[in-house]
């Protein structure tokens, strides 16, 4: 039907309601009144015109009856009621008198018929559907706003998820239990989930709690997963707000969901302040941090964004993607092929383009891999870092941040040592500088390369088992925008010489890890098991993220504390960097850890500095 054959149907089914109800309410009031005297005909008759002339004010006629509700209602309201006084007012001008009775039954008809008329096409439109879609029992937690209006949206709606049928709430405020919310019990706290999943053959379970923190979201996930329902997650707060997304476009719960930890939240203007218009360094800036970086940096619309790195393919796919995604923007986007040990390199490419900030990004970070080639490590670690800084540091760079990890504390690998001794080299080199050197230590990154999210969801898709090495390994984890924006933010917070570490909430368990990606999976724990390898060379089973010695209790941002300096045995690091090649790898190891963790006996107090 056309929006005209459509207005014409209503204007006339309109005008037979507002005549009829005149007539009918004579018959109800008083038979006696001749209906077409002539002041009761034009009443009547301005009746019928005012009632369109408040239809098209009030849009009554482009409004969509399948989704009709409370807002309508209203609207009916306004119009009739409008219409009647109007028709009264006009009667008292031109017969000095009114039937006010008449006219007050009349308005009562016209509003049930007008609402009758235009709801039973919505209650007509709703059983059909219902008749002719076989829909799946679904629970919502959460009987707040956001629910309510996953709800109202299931219930009314006809696209991708109207297949969604919500039969009961699910809400910890005890206020709200037993009772119904458009029709819909709120049945109980998550305690109940597995009770009602089980009493209302509930086949999807929809988290409808935008707000919720991460370890609220944990303790709800594990009751769920103890059914056998599909799990849903509402969109975050912030892109419903925004419009990114509607309140009906759910998603699954992620690992990242289940970090039990919130994220940081940046300081924009300090962050604004030292990136915007000045021309920024990333080194690695292909790998998962690097380019994550690269990309929240871009947002900050720097004049040059230099993205070195040793690999051409992922230098040139970080190119391609922000030049297309900020392609509006004047950030001018250099690409640089470089090895971090060639130090006449970085100091060309630091002389050309004079940079005001450098994330150094660079490094080799898996753990068994450096065990079996600590040379590797040495060298693009610790050589490469002092190459960068050296260079960074001549050529009058503001701000060198280095990434660091929590691997750098009481060492046990190759990897955590020589990042430890890279922090000790810029601690260094901030004494004798301009340039405000501070490295940032983090846990492990959830989704990076050769990290164990990816391990874990090849050997789950191809049916497991699942290899975790120890039942008691720990670790914290972040995601990659959190530990990107931890960079950026302790870029903006140097003064010089600090190690930034953030408060990364509670450590997980590698095996609790790995129980909650095959739930997220779609498969249970008899499905896929979990087999433990036993301990890799270089191990730990927990990490931490600042010595004890190293601790200041006081935070200098909301989840960012900075760690005292220990000692700088530079010359020892000298030392190994110039005999390293000559050394057995296990020598080289030893001596490593040692010095990693001030296992040495400094030949004089004072340490030759690096630059020189």
């Amino acid at each position: 039907m056309t929006y005209r054959q459509r207005l014409s149907l209503f204007i006339i089914i309109d005008s037979c309601i507002a005549l009829t109800s005149i007539f009918i309410s004579r018959f109800l009031v008083d038979a006696t009144i001749d209906i077409f005297i002539k002041p009761v005909f034009i009443s009547s008759l301005f009746l019928l015109l005012s009632h369109h002339i408040f239809s098209l004010i009030f849009k009554l006629y482009k409004k969509a009856w399948e989704y009709a509700s409370i807002g309508e209602i209203i609207i009916i309201f306004n119009i009739v009621t409008s219409s009647i006084v109007t028709s009264l007012i006009i009667q008292q001008m031109i017969m000095q008198k009114t039937y006010f009775r008449l006219f007050a039954v009349a308005w009562l008809l016209h509003m049930i018929l007008i609402g009758g008329s235009r709801f039973t096409w919505r209650l007509y439109r709703d059983s059909l559907v219902r008749k002719n879609i076989i829909k799946k029992r679904t629970l919502i937690i959460g009987a707040g706003a956001a629910g309510t209006m996953v709800a109202r949206q299931l219930l009314k709606s006809n696209d991708n998820y109207s297949h969604l049928h919500p039969v009961a709430f699910i809400d910890d405020n005890v206020k709200k239990h037993h009772l119904d919310i458009l029709g819909i019990p709120v049945l109980g706290g998550v305690e109940k989930i597995e009770s009602v999943v089980s009493k209302y053959s509930i086949e999807n379970i929809i988290i409808a709690i935008p707000s919720l923190h991460k370890k609220e979201l944990n303790i709800i996930f594990q009751e769920c997963s103890k059914t056998n329902a599909s799990t849903k997650i509402l969109p975050m707060l912030e892109d419903l707000i925004t419009g990114k997304v509607s309140v009906n476009q759910f998603r699954d719960v992620q690992v990242e969901d289940l970090l039990g930890r919130d994220p940081v939240v940046m300081d924009m203007g300090s962050i604004s302040e030292s990136i915007t218009n000045n021309v920024v360094l990333v080194t690695g800036a292909g790998g998962s941090i690097g380019s994550e970086i690269s990309r929240q940096i871009s947002n900050f619309n720097p004049k040059q964004l230099i993205l070195l790195g040793h690999g051409e393919n992922s230098i040139y796919s970080i190119e391609m993607e922000l030049k297309n995604s900020f392609k509006d923007s004047s950030i001018e986007f250099i690409t640089e092929i470089a090895d971090l040990q060639d130090e006449k390199k970085m100091m060309s490419i630091m002389e050309q383009y004079s940079p005001d900030v450098v994330y150094h990004a660079a490094a080799h970070k898996h753990v068994p891999l450096m065990e079996r080639n600590p040379e590797a490590a040495i060298k693009n670690n610790v050589i490469g870092t002092m190459n960068v800084a050296k260079a960074a540091s001549w050529h009058c760079v503001k701000t060198f941040v280095m990434i660091s990890t929590d691997k750098a504390v009481n060492p046990t690998s190759v990897m955590g040592s020589t990042k430890k001794l890279a922090e000790m080299i810029i601690q260094d080199m901030d004494k004798n500088s301009d340039t405000k050197f501070v490295a940032v230590r983090f846990g492990n990154v959830l989704g990076s390369r050769g990290s164990v999210i990816p391990l874990f969801k090849k050997q789950i898709e191809n049916g497991g088992p699942v290899t975790v090495t120890h039942p008691d390994m720990v670790r914290y984890f972040m995601t990659i925008p959190e530990a990107s924006r931890l960079v950026i933010q302790a870029g903006a917070l140097a003064k010089g010489g600090e190690i930034f570490v953030l408060d990364m909430g509670d450590p997980v368990k590698i095996v609790d890890l790995a129980r909650n990606l095959i739930l997220l999976s779609g498969n249970s724990l008899e499905d896929i098991e979990i087999e433990f390898s036993g301990m890799r060379p270089g191990e730990k089973l927990f990490e931490e993220l600042l010595k004890e010695e190293e601790i200041h209790e006081e935070q200098i941002y909301p989840k960012i504390y900075i760690g005292k300096t220990t000692d700088l045995h530079i010359s020892e690091i000298h030392e190994i960097i110039d005999n390293f090649s000559d050394l057995e790898k296990d020598d080289l190891r030893e001596r490593l850890l040692n010095l990693a963790n001030n296992k040495v006996i400094s030949q004089t107090n004072a340490t030759t500095p690096i630059l020189n």
